[in-house]
């Protein structure tokens, strides 16, 4: 938790209202996403129980597993499922754009899920349902590995920081707001919301603590109530069980079974279609863009590996090489989608500013027109006073940027202790053109407000990795040929 959102919690509980914490959304949020609501039984390891899953608000599915300790039946709910997703993702698979001289498709699909348990169902629900056989003993239909893949797919983009192929609907809203309540409480869908977005004539407060009654809000999934699976599910699944050789009753059980589950997913369901509805509300920010586009190279990319020649599922476990790989890669993109909020939302340079790393202050002094004739040509070095009150940690010979002016540099020349403050005076480049006058409005002019900070989004180096064949003894040699085998299968938990 920073400094400013402990302030922004003193101040939801202060007036009764959830706190603002952007001015801007930092995710993207789908036209058309796929909301995806899933629950497993009590006591066993991702043992599907039911989802519900749906790209439109009035349209929602149930599937279920009536006995979710039969694996034929988890596998005929992985198919049906898997059916479904994979329409839903393969509908984004149509038109294409050139972007500097590659294909790409022009949107991609988009997971929500309620909560990071379901980031974690699906991570586990993939891993046991892409390596499974097509043929043999134990076979399943084509769609059960595809689904794997898929989901596969999602829960580590999900992992990729600044994506949005999928996400948690509690991390989504989190992220914006700040509640008058515990990180604990706002892992509850319907305790967040309920201080986001209250019901008419009702505090925080109470909505919340209606919010902890599984009666008006069941859980979120993918856990269900205890008083619900000892009161309605376990005698519903019993009694499905008890009706083998009779249609007419085991439909009729079925159907009662459907109708327990939806009652635990329908208040959910509306709940997330809610938060959607307040996401779409909010300006997203200037590096959104970027980001769903990395977005939609990756989903392009996975589509043409798929369509490919016989291409292997994703492995149980990452080489020592892969693994490295992997994590220079979300490092480099966790810095990154960190400049990148901090310069699209003042609410969030705030707090570098707190922390040093940045100053504001209004500009007292201006020399547009300055001219550094010590090297071998004149050249334009505009030099502005900056006067902060911020506790400034930044030394003489800094470069800093400005969010309003990226392109261009400063380095700080002295920082000088004023009444009240510091005055730093900042030597200008780039920005301003080729000439030896600066075009209008590309040099900051006295009395405007400015921010200056360290930040950058600037393109990083990726990090020097061997070769997978050159896998150092230290790390286990190079690994042998990877040949996919019945036992890539097998889980403990599957």
């Amino acid at each position: 938790m920073t400094s400013l959102t402990s302030i922004a919690r003193a101040l939801a509980v202060r007036d009764r209202t959830a706190q603002r914490i952007t001015t801007v959304r930092h995710t993207h949020i789908s036209s058309r996403p796929l909301v995806f609501i899933p629950l497993m039984l009590a006591g066993e390891a991702n043992a599907p129980l039911a989802a519900m899953v749906g790209d439109r608000p009035d349209a929602p599915r149930l599937f279920i597993v009536p006995q979710p300790r039969n694996r034929d039946q988890r596998f005929a709910f992985a198919a049906e499922l898997g059916r479904f997703v994979v329409s839903y993702v393969d509908s984004f698979a149509k038109l294409t754009e050139d972007v500097r001289g590659r294909s790409r498709f022009t949107d991609a699909p988009q997971l929500l899920v309620p909560n990071p348990g379901g980031i974690g169902f699906v991570r586990l629900f993939g891993r046991s349902t892409r390596l499974r056989r097509t043929y043999g003993a134990y076979a399943v239909k084509p769609v059960v590995p595809l689904l794997g893949r898929w989901l596969t797919f999602f829960a580590e983009r999900a992992e990729h920081p600044g994506s949005a192929l999928m996400l948690a609907m509690t991390s989504a809203l989190g992220d914006h707001w700040a509640t008058g309540q515990s990180a604990v409480e706002d892992a509850n869908l319907a305790a967040l919301l309920a201080w986001i977005d209250p019901p008419a004539g009702r505090s925080p407060f109470d909505a919340a603590l209606d919010a902890e009654d599984p009666e008006i809000w069941p859980p979120a999934g993918p856990a269900t109530d205890p008083a619900f699976d000892a009161d309605r599910l376990a005698p519903a699944i019993d009694r499905y069980a008890r009706t083998d050789g009779n249609p007419a009753a085991r439909q009729q059980a079925l159907s009662r079974l459907e109708a327990a589950l939806a009652t635990q997913l329908g208040p959910t369901w509306r709940l997330m279609w809610r938060g959607v509805e307040l996401l779409n509300g909010l300006t997203p920010g200037a590096s959104v863009v970027a980001r769903w586009a990395d977005d939609r190279d990756a989903y392009t990319d996975y589509v043409t590996y798929l369509s490919g020649d016989k291409p292997l599922p994703q492995a149980r476990r990452d080489s020592a090489v892969a693994a490295a790989r992997r994590l220079s890669r979300l490092e480099r993109a966790q810095a990154l989608f960190d400049a990148q909020r901090a310069l699209d939302d003042p609410l969030v340079m705030a707090e570098h500013r707190l922390t040093g790393e940045a100053f504001a202050g209004a500009v007292v002094h201006a020399e547009p027109d300055r001219i550094d004739a010590s090297g071998p040509r004149r050249t334009l070095r505009p030099h502005v006073t900056v006067r902060t009150q911020d506790p400034l940690r930044l030394g003489v010979g800094v470069t800093v940027r400005s969010p309003a002016r990226a392109g261009q540099k400063a380095e700080i020349v002295a920082v000088t202790p004023v009444d009240g403050g510091l005055d730093v005076l900042l030597e200008l480049t780039g920005g301003m053109g080729r000439s030896l006058t600066p075009p209008p409005g590309s040099v900051p002019a006295a009395g405007e407000w400015i921010t200056y900070s360290t930040i950058s989004d600037e393109f990083q180096r990726v990090g020097q990795f061997p070769d997978v064949a050159d896998t150092p003894w230290t790390h286990g040699g190079p690994p042998a040929p990877r040949e996919p085998t019945e036992e890539d299968a097998v889980e403990d938990w599957s």
